[in-house]
């Protein structure tokens, strides 16, 4: 493998490590301070890129289509929580699994009924259209913005957890809920926020991909599973967790489907190698999720205490 093949890769592992964090960031808020598994968190990920799909080819503008699909997100996500989720809080997970659930399947008839079922397209605004060559490195604009929108999600989330007021209360409600509501502060609103949040980040990954995969429903199965593999692996509830484990993640998933045929070409017949190569790539993520919970069941960076 050459040296810009190598940094494509990378590039490419970086992006989908990116995209992961912005899944996993309000997954991992809501199960760590919430205490709710989600599993429809990939159905607000689908709906945000239908809202930035359907704006997009309804005003031609990418601009005004991120200007409206995170809102919508963020409006989709508090409405889930008000009338589905709030009931939920003092339930076993089991019964919150089989309600999530229940919304992934009412999410995926509702895209069918509403925008069919074909996929759906949006395309690369043409103000980041095209590529940019540094050091006779070749990379599209587009998934360069992705990166660069991802990391500074993740620099506000840091901000906003360890800098501001409102974080200190999404620590402190982590730890011992019932000591910040008997301080006065209403945790109720604080948890349909911090849902709203975790929504609206999950609608902007939606928009970032719409122009770069189709839209249809059913897409926030096989990311979820990804998001839920990355949580576990960076820690339960840790914002730092949920980005370093994405970035893991994205660099192992990336790179072994590149380099594992490669490798393997070396041993076995071209055919074979390049067959083998990605399947066994696929579970590399898996095996490494089990050898972490194997020697670190907590995951590599959980939350820190105290």
């Amino acid at each position: 493998m050459d040296l810009s093949l190598a940094v494509t890769q990378a590039l490419n592992g970086l992006q989908l490590g990116v995209l992961l964090f912005l899944l996993a960031a309000g997954l991992t808020l809501v199960f760590g301070i919430m205490n709710v598994v989600n599993l429809a968190h990939g159905s607000l990920y689908m709906m945000g890129a239908y809202f930035a799909a359907t704006l997009y080819n309804f005003t031609g503008s990418f601009w005004l289509a991120a200007l409206g699909a995170v809102p919508a997100g963020f409006a989709l996500g508090i409405l889930v929580e008000q009338v589905a989720l709030r009931t939920l809080y003092e339930r076993d997970h089991l019964d919150q699994v089989l309600a999530t659930f229940g919304l992934i399947l009412f999410f995926n008839e509702l895209a069918r009924i509403i925008w069919g079922s074909a996929p759906y397209y949006m395309s690369v605004p043409a103000a980041l259209s095209g590529t940019l060559e540094v050091a006779g490195i070749i990379y599209p604009v587009y998934r360069l913005v992705i990166i660069l929108v991802g990391l500074g999600v993740a620099l506000g989330a840091w901000v906003l957890i360890h800098r501001t007021r409102v974080g200190m209360l999404i620590r402190a409600g982590a730890s011992i809920e019932w000591m910040v509501g008997a301080l006065g502060v209403n945790i109720r609103l604080l948890n349909t926020l911090l849902f709203g949040l975790g929504a609206a980040l999950a609608a902007l990954a939606g928009l970032m991909v719409g122009p770069i995969l189709s839209v249809q429903s059913g897409m926030g199965e096989p990311i979820l599973i990804l998001t839920l593999v990355t949580i576990v692996i960076g820690g339960i509830g840790s914002v730092r967790g949920a980005f370093l484990g994405a970035l893991i993640v994205g660099m192992v998933d990336t790179l072994g489907r590149t380099m594992l045929p490669i490798l393997l070409r070396e041993f076995l017949e071209r055919r074979i190698a390049n067959a083998a190569g990605p399947a066994i790539a696929s579970m590399s993520i898996y095996l490494l999720m089990a050898a972490v919970l194997a020697v670190r069941p907590q995951g590599l960076f959980p939350v820190k205490h105290g």
